[in-house]
């Protein structure tokens, strides 16, 4: 596994996420509540033939109605995986932002 390459494909796809605007990502905070899901899930193979899941949750921050905070989980898949590994379920990377009301991004 590459964590140079697996970093980049987690920054290009949470990319996406902030092109959406802050009523899409409340909207999208009730649903997954409501739903018990995550955002979306997004599936595919790095370069070295590995399989990789993205596992995407947005949620309130904070305060319910003020930031939201949308998080990455990249995994990269075992075919077989131990009992160790499926009780730890570590992801190999993790990145996020949070958008206040305005729209524009916290911290940055």
């Amino acid at each position: 596994m590459n964590l140079i390459e697996c970093k980049i494909l987690l920054a290009e796809q949470l990319s996406l996420f902030r092109a959406w605007t802050y009523d899409e990502l409340v909207a999208e905070v009730e649903r997954t509540r409501r739903e018990h899901e995550c955002l979306e899930i997004v599936e595919g193979k790095l370069s070295s033939g590995e399989a990789f899941q993205i596992e995407f949750n947005v949620e309130w921050d904070d305060v319910p109605g003020r930031d939201v905070r949308v998080l990455g989980a990249l995994t990269v898949v075992t075919p077989d995986p131990s009992w160790l590994e499926r009780l730890l379920d570590v992801p190999d990377a993790t990145d996020s932002f949070i958008m206040s009301s305005d729209g524009t991004f916290a911290g940055e």
